[in-house]
């Protein structure tokens, strides 16, 4: 007993670590482990977190796009705006319209007089009579609603051309609207053809040259009527000479007719469901177009939407008709229907406006059901009775924030309209639309242009293609070279050689992408378009040249070899990866006039009919998979260099060769971190903003053509983000992108990661 107990008494060195230090320094240790854990969980939290933020924060900005519109009675001084008596003359409404702020309305009535009019209680600002010919208005064409003209046809064949206009003053800090009507022709006398009638149907369209009226009489004739301007060089006045021409064509039925703003085209619309286009550019001799039927039911309403390019069709049945012409194969015109737009439970549309300055309209049914639409998007955003008295006229303001309707009691009420995002919806934003003036459906993006008719083009389509696009051959440049890099310096060059080579790759990766992309765009563009053969020849000679000199070098006798330390390898590739490639300089200069009659790029844009563009997928390819390289590299390299020797030397030891050791060991012990490399350098590819904005023509463009370029979503969001409206649809689109981009690459991520622990997990027990 007694040795057993000397045996478990502390000696006196194991005493020393339970001495009041030793306790304190265990302690201090305790902490400091706790302290360096807490730090790392909360880092990780904190990243976390942030990319919540993120994420919350494009969310916050994306949504509005997608809220639902809103229809409701006029807010003033707090108070709902009550329906009022319609101003003016208690006679039937030819036209109602509101000015930019939604104060002043106007309203021209059957008798021709306009009434301007407070639009919040129906106040009479004005009234006056419109033209100064004395003979009772029979018809009347709106001229343009961005250009507040509208025509008048009198009984005694007398035409006046009018423009309602608004003067803003802002008196003791108070806005005063004062409204007023101008004519421009004021100082000439228009006058329709003299063999017309009285007039039933009017059309009118002015230009800087020429004011352009095609007016039918209750006879049936149809003639244009052409008033051109001259300018008189001694007195600068301007002078009218007019000409008229009559078309020859079946008038019956005709409820409306409407010229296209460049004066070249007439649509002649009929009531039982007939559609005919007339080209009026030989205007001496008119060609009709054949009938085209475009609906089962009549016809009730016919307008322009915005830019007079298409035209909107809405008929007994409840259902709204967008056409417009397309070339055919022929490369002549063809009117041509593009989508139809209906209500779940239709009834006949008594009325329909437009919006000023979006593809958007507005229809009104017998029911007094009101329904917003989006042609671009092809969606019906917002349906809402907002009468039973029936509907007469409606009326969008300028900025789309306000109707003016007026129903079948003679009432007018203001509503308040909330629809800030009309043309957005997931046919727009990622499939193919048939825009306005486009021979074929297309997925296409373009944010602005010159004109206030033009139609926004928000398709993503394009630039999450551009992004895979130059990811995809970057790296298909990338990955090859720098795994294969990786496998050689880790596994078989000299340690002394590998402590060299990695830090000078390592080193690459700080090189900004900036100026990868300024160099690709100004220097290696231009030389790739000059020295295409011998780019082509490069990628071939050399990896060839290679495997031939390894071939060749692996026969040379014992003495030569072993004159290389094993692991120098690589050195000796150096001068021969140089004179391969100096050599394929004149070797694709004789190629090129071999096969390619001096000119490849020439042959494959003529002969091979593919489009050729100097900053293209390839420029991207080869600087971005230069600037993705040192990421898969470095993590690979990493992986196949931390496998336990151990692994190796059994292998070798059981009779492996080392290349059957790295297949067999190496690589998959490693293939976890290899596969994240992989995912990470894809992810710097999909990223990348500054090379594929340098270096490439940034055009959105569906294109698998190597020598086509791209535009991707980090470059589109680069370059339009400073030129966007905050809080408009185009702002909100790129917040779109952005959250399509991080999305994108939180996915991809994810599944990487997944794939990697399950990799991680089958070669664990290794």
């Amino acid at each position: 007993m007694a040795s057993m107990d000397s045996a478990i008494t502390p000696t006196a060195p194991d005493l020393q670590f339970d001495t009041p230090a030793a306790a304190r320094l265990r302690s201090y240790r305790r902490f400091k482990d706790r302290l360096a854990s807490a730090a790392v969980g909360i880092g990780g939290l904190s990243v976390i977190v942030a990319i919540m933020l993120i994420f919350i924060y494009l969310l916050y900005e994306v949504m509005p796009l997608f809220y639902a519109a809103d229809i409701k009675p006029w807010q003033h001084q707090g108070q709902a705006v009550e329906p009022y008596a319609r101003p003016g003359a208690d006679v039937p409404t030819w036209y109602l319209t509101a000015e930019e702020q939604a104060e002043v309305g106007l309203r021209v009535d059957i008798k021709g007089q306009a009434s301007f009019f407070d639009t919040r209680n129906g106040a009479l600002k004005l009234q006056q009579q419109i033209g100064a010919s004395a003979a009772e208005p029979v018809a009347f064409a709106l001229g343009s609603e961005a250009l507040r003209t509208f025509a008048l046809a009198h009984a005694d064949g007398h035409l006046t051309y009018a423009q309602h206009q608004y003067n803003v003053s802002y008196p003791n800090d108070v806005r005063t609207i004062n409204p007023h009507i101008e004519y421009p022709y004021a100082d000439a006398a228009l006058a329709l053809a003299p063999q017309l009638g009285v007039v039933s149907r009017l059309a009118v369209r002015d230009s800087e040259d020429q004011l352009l009226a095609v007016a039918l009489d209750t006879e049936g004739k149809l003639i244009a009527s052409r008033f051109e301007k001259e300018v008189n060089f001694m007195t600068d006045e301007v002078e009218i000479s007019t000409d008229h021409t009559e078309i020859a064509i079946d008038t019956q039925g005709v409820m409306r007719l409407l010229i296209s703003p460049d004066g070249r085209w007439l649509f002649v619309v009929r009531q039982s469901g007939g559609l005919t286009a007339v080209d009026l550019r030989d205007f001496t001799a008119p060609a009709v177009h054949p009938l085209i039927r475009a609906t089962e039911g009549e016809i009730t309403r016919a307008e322009f939407l915005l830019g007079g390019t298409s035209l909107l069709i809405s008929d007994s049945l409840g259902i709204t008709q967008q056409w417009f012409l397309v070339r055919d194969q022929a490369n002549a015109y063809l009117l041509t229907k593009i989508r139809s737009f209906s209500d779940p439970s239709p009834t006949a549309v008594v009325a329909l406006t437009t919006e000023h300055r979006r593809k958007g309209f507005v229809v009104a049914e017998q029911n007094g059901e009101v329904s917003f639409y989006n042609s671009t998007a092809h969606n019906r955003v917002l349906t809402q009775t907002l009468t039973d008295q029936g509907v007469v006229q409606i009326a969008m303001a300028p900025r789309a924030n306000a109707l003016l309707l007026e129903d079948g009691a003679g009432m007018i009420s203001l509503w308040q309209v909330d629809n800030e995002h009309p043309e957005v919806s997931w046919s727009s934003l990622w499939q193919e639309v048939w825009y306005e003036s486009y021979e074929t459906p297309d997925y296409i993006w373009q944010s602005s242009a010159s004109n206030d008719d033009f139609e926004p083009k928000y398709s993503l389509a394009p630039l999450a293609f551009g992004t895979l696009k130059a990811a995809f051959y970057a790296m298909l440049l990338a990955t090859p070279l720098a795994i294969c890099g990786a496998i050689y310096t880790a596994y078989f060059m000299a340690p002394k050689l590998r402590t060299k080579i990695k830090p000078f790759i390592e080193l690459m990766e700080a090189l900004p992408t900036v100026i990868l992309g300024f160099l690709a765009g100004l220097w290696l563009a231009p030389f790739i378009e000059d020295q295409l053969t011998s780019v082509f020849a490069l990628f071939t000679v050399v990896p060839l040249g290679v495997l031939l000199f390894a071939y060749l070098w692996h026969n040379l006798p014992k003495v030569i070899r072993l004159r290389v330390p094993e692991g120098w390898d690589a050195l000796v590739l150096i001068p021969v990866i140089s004179l391969l490639s100096w050599f394929c300089l004149p070797l694709g200069v004789s190629i090129e006039e071999w096969f390619f009659g001096g000119d490849m790029r020439g042959f494959i844009t003529r002969d091979l009919g593919i489009s050729f563009d100097q900053r293209n997928a390839l420029v991207v390819g080869v600087a971005m998979g230069f600037a993705v390289i040192p990421t898969i590299f470095s993590i690979t390299e990493d992986a196949i260099f931390s496998v336990p020797q151990s692994l190796s030397n059994g292998s070798l030891a059981l009779g492996a060769t080392p290349w059957q050791t790295l297949i067999g060991v190496v690589l998959p012990t490693a293939s976890p971190a290899i596969f994240s490399a992989v995912m990470i350098g894809m992810g710097r590819a999909v990223g990348e903003t500054m090379i594929v904005l340098m270096a490439t023509g940034n055009t959105p463009i569906m294109d698998m053509n190597l020598f086509e370029g791209m535009r991707t979503l980090a470059a589109n969001i680069a370059v339009e983000m400073p030129e966007a409206e905050v809080g408009s649809s185009h702002f909100r689109i790129l917040f779109l992108a952005a959250l399509v981009l991080f999305s994108f690459t939180f996915v991809v991520n994810t599944l990487a990661e997944l794939i990697r622990q399950r990799l991680r997990r089958k070669y664990g027990s290794l």
